[in-house]
């Protein structure tokens, strides 16, 4: 009889040292030895973790907040690059499968920027880089949004293994299509957001968005948000009372696991920084499946049926012979049901 993976899943939620890439990787390499130190091998981080949140975005008009952009284009970092590599050997050294958030910047424009999550194997191997789709409201003066081509389920020790961010766990087509290919752990990264509507919870947010996919899809969830240092008060509110006051509203992190059944399996971190360990068995995705398995049984697949394109999108494509422009007309897409 074939078992599947037993495993602790460690879900941190932390603050980087804002806006300092190397300061910030130091950071989580201490954290990925915590982390493994109590046993986990899957780790995951929160979104954009190096170097920071564009909190300007939302506290500032877009014009004050230009220069800010420009201070945090000179904070990202490149992937593949040595911040990458750095992290990559932490994983190796502890072997460990880890999940964290980068702001990605690329060499073929200055103007763009990423929201990236890493998927970092045991052996120190980049299986995952994840630029996501949409940035969400105020986030687009920041980032581009990435394409299909990083819409992939990974085969890790602990699992096959998918990753959202943020609000992207609100997207039912990209949640589907992880679960398509087999996806039975979902790591998702947040960050702190305490600059929401008055009568939006975030904490709640997120748990109600974890738990949906979790008990929709039969998987278990590893979600990781990042918090609300005093630096980062004091970086972007200085003497603004006002936007110091909305910076500190509480109820604006949740990190945890969450089951198959959409229960937390240990009690969910709050707004505090820390690491939520819990025991992930994926033997208890099967059982629940039989009941509603989305991807399989539970659905009608002569009804609905979902198109991924997961074509690379670069900025540009140069053809320099008859054969590249035919290989050009039949570029590769996936077709998920």
């Amino acid at each position: 009889m074939r078992d599947l993976p037993r495993f602790t899943a460690a879900a941190v939620q932390s603050a980087p040292v804002y806006l300092d890439p190397a300061a910030t990787v130091d950071k989580a390499v201490t954290l990925i030895g915590e982390a493994a130190a109590h046993g986990a091998r899957l780790i995951v981080f929160p979104e954009v973790f190096v170097p920071g949140y564009p909190y300007w975005n939302w506290t500032m008009n877009p014009v004050q907040g230009s220069p800010w952009f420009e201070r945090l284009w000179h904070a990202s970092i490149e992937v593949p690059g040595p911040y990458v590599d750095t992290l990559r050997e932490a994983a190796r050294q502890h072997a460990v499968t880890v999940v964290i958030g980068v702001n990605e910047r690329v060499s073929h424009s200055l103007g763009v920027l990423y929201n990236t999550l890493l998927t970092l194997g045991p052996e120190g191997d980049l299986l995952g880089v994840h630029r996501k789709l949409v940035p969400t409201w105020a986030e687009k003066l920041t980032w581009t949004g990435g394409d299909g081509s990083s819409l992939q389920v990974h085969q890790t020790p602990v699992g096959p293994l998918g990753v959202l961010a943020c609000g992207e766990n609100t997207n039912t087509l990209a949640r589907f299509s992880l679960l398509a290919q087999g996806e039975l752990v979902h790591a998702s990264a947040y960050i702190a957001l305490p600059v929401a509507p008055d009568d939006y919870d975030m904490a709640d947010a997120i748990a109600v968005r974890t738990a949906a996919h979790s008990f929709e899809g039969k998987v278990f969830s590893v979600v990781a948000c990042s918090t609300i240092s005093p630096e980062i008060v004091d970086t972007i509110a200085g003497d603004d009372q006002d936007a110091r006051r909305m910076l500190a509203r509480p109820r604006s992190a949740l990190s945890g696991v969450f089951g198959p059944d959409g229960r937390p399996v240990t009690d969910p971190l709050i707004d505090d920084e820390g690491i939520v360990y819990a025991d992930i068995d994926l033997n208890r995705c099967i059982q629940p499946k039989q009941m509603h398995d989305i991807v399989g049984h539970y659905n009608r697949f002569d009804v609905f049926r979902l198109h991924v394109d997961t074509t690379p999108r670069p900025p540009v494509t140069f053809v320099t012979d008859q054969h590249d422009a035919a290989v050009e007309g039949d570029a590769p897409s996936m077709e998920e049901s």
